[in-house]
């Protein structure tokens, strides 16, 4: 009896072993496909979007918030980048929505910036004032105390000034150094079909679409939802630790 209790023990095992590999396997799927087409983590590595996002901010974005995508449909690896298939029709971003995407000069990066100009919109920037359609971005310069309280170091050293910004889809706030005059100017130029032009809230400090052109709405990964999480550590002479507490839970416009 007790070597076939022995025996029964030594079978049991395996199966039970084979059923827990078999789970973890189930999880980990499931979780790649709500990261792949519905919520997905991402953390925010620079200054682009200040103070929109500050350096350190963990954010949820939206996979879904321009459509349903099939699951794994959009990976960018190496040299792999996948077009997404969308269930539905895909829906154009709003202006002043914040989205992730691909980068279109290295597609397995992924960026994050504002959208400010839709296929077919013209895009026009004089003295740091953007123009959307022959039509002046409304702007009021506000108070800076708020923002400079918990700035990154290495933007302290700036002068930096603060506008509110208002169109009829969004109102966000973006930064402007008042000493750097690299690029107060842009051409008009017209956003090409199926294409979107965005810029980062940090005017002065954002590699975007006023250098390397417009990003393919294919390209769009989803929209930033929700800041979960806020903490900058230490990178070198021009940062310091910083913990946001006071960010967790902030909704991103």
């Amino acid at each position: 009896m007790d070597d076939f209790n022995e025996f029964e023990a030594h079978e049991k095992k395996p199966t039970n072993l084979k059923k827990e590999v078999l789970l973890i396997i189930s999880i980990i799927f499931v979780v790649l496909i709500f990261r792949s087409s519905l919520y997905e983590p991402y953390r925010i590595p620079s200054g682009s979007m200040i103070p929109t996002l500050r350096i350190g901010d963990y954010i949820i974005v939206n996979k879904f918030a321009y459509g349903m995508k099939v699951p794994f449909s959009d990976i960018a690896m190496g040299d792999i980048n996948l077009t997404p298939n969308y269930i539905f029709k895909q829906e154009l971003p709003k202006r002043g929505d914040v989205v992730v995407f691909k980068f279109p000069k290295d597609p397995s990066i992924n960026y994050i910036k504002r959208v400010i100009g839709l296929p077919g919109d013209t895009i026009e920037i004089k003295d740091k004032v953007v123009y959307v359609n022959d039509v002046e971005t409304i702007s009021r310069k506000i108070e800076s105390a708020p923002f400079l309280k918990d700035m990154d170091t290495k933007f302290k050293k700036h002068k930096l000034k603060f506008f509110r910004v208002k169109n009829k889809d969004r109102e966000y706030v973006i930064q402007q150094d008042s000493d750097n005059y690299f690029l107060v100017n842009k051409d008009k130029i017209t956003v090409p079909e199926n294409e979107i032009f965005v810029m980062g809230d940090n005017r002065d400090f954002s590699y975007d679409s006023r250098f390397w052109g417009t990003v393919p709405l294919s390209y769009i990964k989803g929209r930033a939802e929700l800041i979960w999480f806020s903490i900058s550590f230490p990178s070198g002479e021009d940062s310091d630790f910083i913990f946001r507490p006071s960010r967790i839970g902030t909704s991103i416009f």
